[in-house]
């Protein structure tokens, strides 16, 4: 019978991660040492950690002193402060992609954001991660229970990271048709659902189909499940003691798969095992085993993709489907120099890399993200050169005269050429991605110079041209104030500059531009001229401003008396300032109700004075007024209000005649 082995199968990286810390901790000798429940679920290798000395435990309170190893399945951050309070120390072997299950749980919780956890609410990983939530975590098994949530919440969903995906979606699904606000976290593990999906495919081409695995296993059932699904029929073993001959009648190809618990040596023994069964053709089944074995051969050169599994502070480990993962050193992951690898790479990313060496003197694949990227990066460059293309790159650095551009080779963009002006802090381009244009290579000197400018210049080009070709005269537009000069300012309306004379910033005279507009002020203009052969337009401020001589016939009405402010004078008269904008005219006739030679003699600049409106014409903006009417009409007031007082003063005066005269009419009349 041939056996097809699944092309993903056994350890994940978390699982075998969690055992070598497990090792690690007992070559170092750091006294008793424990793990809370068992590290993993398979109890072959339970039984194999506990005849080097480590113990199972399922209270922190049963230690007294010694080392405890956190699972793979992580715990609730109360458990690890328990232990620290009790003075334990702590290794912590909680797998990397639950630990960012947990991360976002708690991130979650603290934005108000109702965490919801696909899984299973007894397994240990969701028990953990609820805990990272103060326990606030809602735990839904399947659709139907998703269906039962408060609908005026904001959900979080997070997948136990042993889920099928299937499973996941149809959860989201239910929550997504409730029309509330929702952020889906997909923190299933890739391996997972490559291990799942690979196991399905194999499922679907065999006549039969062996899962192993812990019968405690989360992932293994899964596993079971999913290719019984795919109406072969399964059978779920720990050991290669379980298996039945019987399974197997009338079987030419069984499949065999094995959950992330499940140690190399056991699945080699159930395939052997399983190989002894029926011997139809011995070598025909060796090369077929060969064709379909796990673990790949690499060889150095080749150049193969990956999934970031872990990063450390100075390197990243890539599962690229050989025997271990390999390692990918700080150096080798840029072209430029790298402060920390999460500057470039992050959990979960699939990348491609170049296998520097298949084996070093302590066994490890070593690999370089860095040859890679540049094996792909000269060819492209170089396409790009010749067709004009841009091309996008991040700064990594500022250096003398310029910024090194990490392009998947190190490119060199010149100060000159970062923007179509000068640019002085060019700090501020750290970390972007930029578009560029090649404009000079040489792979052998392994030199590649860019130009922003020249994408910048085009784009410019290009939008001027648009911009030029759709605007209209005495059409509104917005802008932004980018420089300003003597005579005005100019202004960016999208892309193309206008100029905005300081004759036509304001209704009233101003001596400066800076007096109205400041840099990046954003205002509003109207397109007074467009010439669109020399690319000009001028633009205007004050005719989207209240013009103030629509009102001035009302504000000042021929014969009244207002107070003004000189604001110039002329050897014919001197001009008043009525407000900002509106300016009169006092003829030097009318400055005085005598004859002067100059304006001075009687008025100076910046003195406020009483004038007179004679007349009013709006259309020629001129105001004629007196100070002379004012004055007249002074003098009349004055000299009615003193002839008043004197016919008073004479009407109050009282003569003898007055006193005694009716004495005499009296005595007349009795005569």
């Amino acid at each position: 019978m041939i056996v097809k082995i699944a092309s993903k199968a056994g350890f994940c990286f978390g699982v075998k991660r969690a055992i070598e810390l497990a090792k690690d901790t007992v070559r170092e000798n750091k006294g008793p040492i424990y793990t809370l429940g068992p590290l993993i679920h398979n109890p072959q290798v339970v039984a194999s950690l506990a005849e080097m000395g480590i113990s199972e435990i399922n209270d922190v309170k049963d230690i007294h002193e010694g080392t405890l190893v956190i699972r793979s399945h992580g715990v609730s951050p109360e458990v690890l402060d328990e232990a620290r309070e009790l003075g334990i120390n702590i290794v912590d072997a909680t797998c990397p992609f639950v630990r960012r299950a947990q991360d976002l749980a708690r991130e979650l919780t603290e934005q108000g954001i109702q965490v919801v956890v696909v899984g299973d609410r007894d397994h240990p990983e969701v028990q953990g991660i609820v805990g990272w939530t103060n326990g606030k975590a809602v735990v839904v098994e399947n659709p139907e229970e998703a269906a039962l949530l408060n609908n005026d919440d904001e959900f979080g969903i997070i997948a136990q990271t042993t889920q099928t995906l299937e499973n996941f979606e149809a959860v989201v699904g239910v929550i997504r048709e409730k029309g509330v606000g929702y952020k889906v976290c997909n923190t299933i593990c890739s391996a997972t659902n490559q291990r799942q999906q690979a196991a399905l495919e194999l499922a679907r081409d065999v006549g039969a189909m062996v899962v192993v695995g812990g019968a405690n296993s989360a992932n293994t059932r899964k596993l079971a499940s999913i290719c019984r699904k795919s109406g072969t029929e399964t059978y779920l073993i720990e050991t290669a003691d379980e298996i039945d001959p019987s399974w197997f009648q009338g079987v030419e190809c069984a499949g065999l798969t094995a959950g992330a618990s499940t140690p190399d040596w056991i699945i080699e023994e159930v395939r052997r095992r399983m190989s002894e069964i029926e011997d139809l053709n011995g070598q025909e089944q060796e090369e077929e085993m060969k064709d379909t074995v796990e673990v790949k051969a690499v060889r150095h050169g080749e150049i193969l993709k990956g999934t970031v599994v872990h990063i450390g502070p100075d390197e990243v480990m890539v599962d690229i489907g050989a025997k271990s993962e390999g390692v990918v050193p700080i150096r080798e992951l840029s072209c430029c120099e790298v402060n920390s690898p999460q500057d470039i790479v992050k959990f979960g990313d699939e990348i491609e890399v170049y296998v520097l060496k298949a084996e070093d003197n302590e066994g490890r694949l070593i690999l370089s993200k860095e040859k890679a990227d540049a094996e792909k990066a000269w060819v492209k460059l170089e396409e790009a050169m010749n067709s004009g293309e841009p091309v996008d790159g991040v700064v990594r650095d500022v250096v003398k005269g310029g910024l090194l551009v990490d392009v998947g080779v190190r490119a060199f963009l010149p100060a000159s050429l970062v923007e179509r002006g000068y640019v002085e802090d060019l700090s501020k381009y750290l970390g972007q991605n930029i578009t560029s244009r090649v404009i000079e290579m040489n792979r052998g000197r392994k030199k590649v110079i860019l130009s922003r400018k020249a994408v910048l210049e085009e784009e410019y080009a290009k939008l001027r041209e648009e911009m030029l070709e759709n605007l209209q005269e005495n059409q509104v537009v917005k802008g932004i104030v980018r420089r300003l000069t003597q005579f005005g300012s100019f202004v960016d309306i999208g892309g193309v500059d206008g100029l905005l004379h300081i004759s036509e910033m304001s209704w009233h005279r101003i001596n400066h531009p800076s007096e109205v507009v400041k840099v990046n002020d954003e205002i509003e203009v109207k397109v007074l001229r467009i010439d669109r052969e020399k690319e000009k337009i001028s633009l205007g401020l004050k005719q989207v401003l209240p013009n103030p001589w629509d009102t001035v016939e009302q504000k000042y009405p021929v014969d009244s008396v207002i107070t003004a402010r000189v604001v110039r004078l002329a050897p014919f008269g001197a001009f008043l300032q009525l407000e900002p904008g509106v300016e009169g005219l006092v003829h030097i006739s009318h400055l005085a109700d005598r004859h002067i030679a100059k304006p001075d003699e009687v008025v100076s600049e910046g003195e406020e004075v009483n004038v007179k409106v004679l007349s009013i014409d709006t259309g020629e903006k001129r105001i004629r007024l007196s100070i002379r009417e004012v004055m007249k009409e002074k003098q009349e007031r004055e000299y009615q209000e003193n002839t008043s007082a004197k016919a008073q003063e004479q009407a109050d005066v009282v003569t003898i005649g007055d006193m005694v005269g009716d004495l005499f009419e009296k005595k007349g009349e009795q005569e």
